[in-house]
């Protein structure tokens, strides 16, 4: 019996240069979840644990070209996308999503701030995210600030404010998505929050790791779901995937590495040494 074969995802991202977070955490998380992982780069960072020091965006024809190139040759079964850095990068990546098959799930991951508070996206390109991106997400995975800076995005500053965790869930799930998460890691309780159009509620409880090494891990979070999503699980059933595979990253991040914030570990080098 022939074995069954290996599926594949696609990472829309930037490069990060220190390995921690971006294509680098991506393509790892891929791995470990049993996935083979393709690419197509949308910035180059000069980037280490402490900080990003230049960003050079890649070409809109060289954005669509990679993902044109992926799609004539493999199976793509899910596609994560991440930094986006600029208006004229979205809309590549739109085009670029328009020549796959529409029924291939999209994980957003709408990527604003580097963990060491570097901007990577540019202020005025919150519409062009809102318009040509997040409605083709069938998930989008925001953190706290990232989803409130969506909603303020497209319903004027300040008015994520006052919005409860099922206000919050709704007003992400009226951009278009067909499920938002709201990731833990930058939220009182350490929970991820999932809902969809259809009015499903999901909730995802795993410990926090205080100590640990967070460089990547809203990187490997998404691109774990996008994983699991490429091997035919549910959505609900690849959060809880994402989760699972995030806490263990960050419990065993690479905290002795740079001077700042380390990089995640969702491989587990340390056992494998």
């Amino acid at each position: 019996m022939a074995a069954a074969p290996t599926p594949v995802a696609l990472t829309i991202a930037g490069s990060d240069s220190g390995g921690g977070a971006g294509i680098q955490a991506d393509l790892k998380a891929f791995a470990a979840a049993g996935v083979h992982g393709t690419s197509a780069i949308t910035a180059l960072t000069a980037q280490n644990t402490v900080g990003v020091t230049a960003i050079e965006v890649i070409s809109p024809t060289m954005i669509v070209a990679q993902i044109a190139t992926v799609a004539a040759d493999l199976p793509i079964g899910a596609v994560k996308i991440g930094m986006l850095a600029d208006r004229r990068t979205i809309e590549a990546v739109a085009e670029g999503l328009a020549g796959l098959d529409p029924s291939i799930p999209v994980v957003q991951d709408p990527v604003m701030i580097a963990e060491s508070g570097a901007r990577l996206l540019e202020e005025d390109a919150m519409e062009a995210l809102l318009t040509l991106i997040v409605p083709r997400a069938t998930v989008i995975t925001p953190n706290l600030g990232e989803a409130r800076a969506l909603v303020d995005g497209a319903q004027g500053d300040g008015a994520s404010a006052q919005l409860d965790d099922d206000s919050l869930l709704g007003a992400l799930l009226e951009l278009g998505p067909a499920w938002a998460m709201v990731t833990g890691g930058h939220r009182d309780e350490a929970v991820d929050l999932l809902a969809s159009r259809d009015g499903d509620r999901h909730q995802f409880v795993g410990p926090r790791h205080p100590d640990g090494a967070a460089h990547g891990s809203g990187c490997t979070h998404a691109s774990t779901l996008a994983a699991y999503l490429a091997r035919g699980s549910t959505v609900p059933e690849a959060a809880a995937q994402a989760r699972a595979a995030a806490s263990f990253a960050v419990e065993h991040g690479l905290r002795e590495l740079g001077a700042g914030a380390g990089p995640v570990d969702v491989l587990g080098l340390r056992f494998r040494r």
